[in-house]
């Protein structure tokens, strides 16, 4: 049966280390910003998506184990600090051009890998007693060591047949947590902390939005330039003030769990502003294809949105949605699609509906939200 374990505070460590993702992040969307006759090439974009899901993946599996595991002591510090060098050597290898820095970046992801996986070993002396925590360890240590493994393989891949099966070990990583989630049920984790854990490398991650958006406020002072800075900084907002809502009032973090699906929900959601960033960058670039700059923008927000609302699963009972607001969220989304679509040759028009589609999401998660302050 699933007990409940005394709360975990986000340690000052772990907010440091979070701060390297940010670093990451800005190195991760450089690779969009390079384009080849109005596009994005296609192995830029494969290289972006698969370095931001590895990179989300080491996220994950280290935020997993301190949650459960981690006891704030030396040892666990000095994995810590081995995993933020090593991500230093992943972010320097993201590059346009990445070939030239394969082995960098590729070394260092099966290291970290190798390092979270020996933490889970060392960690089952302190688990002689506790029959569920040990085969927990024993099963993460073994899809880590799989899929460092499948790093190496990529490697050796790689260096005889100049082929990347990079998404052979981030697949298997993905399928393996969802399963091994299901099968470890019993063991549930600290939702508060995990929550906690989840917003903030969401907060570091629009962080990186708002310096992408800065663009929107250089050169002279223009009647576009102000039109286009204030809805881009409206868009920001609102996506902010949307999350605000989600965490503070409509999620439940005394729900008992064992977080694997609220952290994949959380991957894709990441993924997703990751995306929105480098489209709202892509708005104002007259290089960039009209078209490909519009389905980036209107697939990030979607994809963005709509695993928004997968965590409903883990709202206060009052804040749960009814099938006429799915409808709604259901016709808003398809209508902001449609629209876009249409209004792509018009970036004044396509920029004015993405900030009311935002709103109106916002406004949405508003009225849910309210409800938690009803009191019966």
């Amino acid at each position: 049966m699933l007990e409940l374990k005394k709360e975990k505070k986000v340690e000052y460590l772990e907010l440091i280390y979070d701060l390297i993702f940010v670093f990451i992040i800005g190195r991760n969307n450089s690779l969009l910003h390079h384009v080849d006759n109005g596009y994005v090439t296609q192995g830029n974009f494969l290289a972006y998506v698969l370095c931001t899901l590895a990179v989300i993946q080491i996220w994950n599996f280290k935020t997993f184990y301190i949650n459960i595991y981690g006891r704030n002591g030396v040892r666990d510090h000095v994995f810590l600090f081995i995993n933020m060098y090593l991500l230093y050597h992943m972010a320097v290898g993201i590059s346009v051009g990445w070939e030239s820095a394969f082995y960098h970046f590729n070394i260092a992801w099966m290291l970290i890998l190798v390092n979270i996986a020996v933490q889970h070993l060392i960690e089952l002396r302190n688990q002689k007693d506790a029959p569920w925590e040990t085969m927990q360890l024993k099963r993460k240590a073994a899809i880590l060591f799989t899929e460092a493994a499948l790093v190496g393989v990529h490697i050796l891949v790689f260096t005889f047949t100049g082929v990347s099966i990079a998404y052979v070990p981030i697949v298997f990583g993905i399928v393996a947590t969802i399963l091994s989630g299901n099968l470890n049920r019993m063991v549930p984790v600290d939702f508060a902390h995990l929550s906690e854990r989840a917003m903030l490398y969401v907060v570091f991650t629009f962080g990186e939005m708002i310096i992408s958006l800065s663009s929107y406020f250089t050169g002279e002072i223009t009647v576009s330039g102000i039109y286009f800075s204030t809805m881009g900084f409206l868009i920001v907002v609102g996506l902010l003030l949307s999350y605000g809502i989600l965490y503070n009032r409509i999620i439940d973090r005394e729900t008992i769990t064992n977080g694997t699906g609220y952290m994949m929900i959380h991957v894709f959601m990441i993924f997703a502003l990751n995306n929105i960033s480098v489209a709202l960058e892509f708005m104002r670039d007259g290089e960039v294809n009209l078209l490909q700059k519009t389905v980036l923008l209107v697939g990030s927000m979607v994809l963005y949105f709509t695993f928004m609302f997968l965590t409903e699963k883990y709202a206060k009972r009052k804040c749960a949605f009814t099938r006429k607001s799915v409808l709604l969220l259901c016709v808003l989304g398809l209508s902001f699609v449609a629209l876009m679509l249409l209004f792509r040759e018009m970036m004044y028009v396509n920029i004015a509906i993405t900030v009311l589609y935002v709103y109106a999401i916002f406004f949405i998660l508003f009225v849910q939200g309210r409800k938690a302050e009803i009191t019966l």
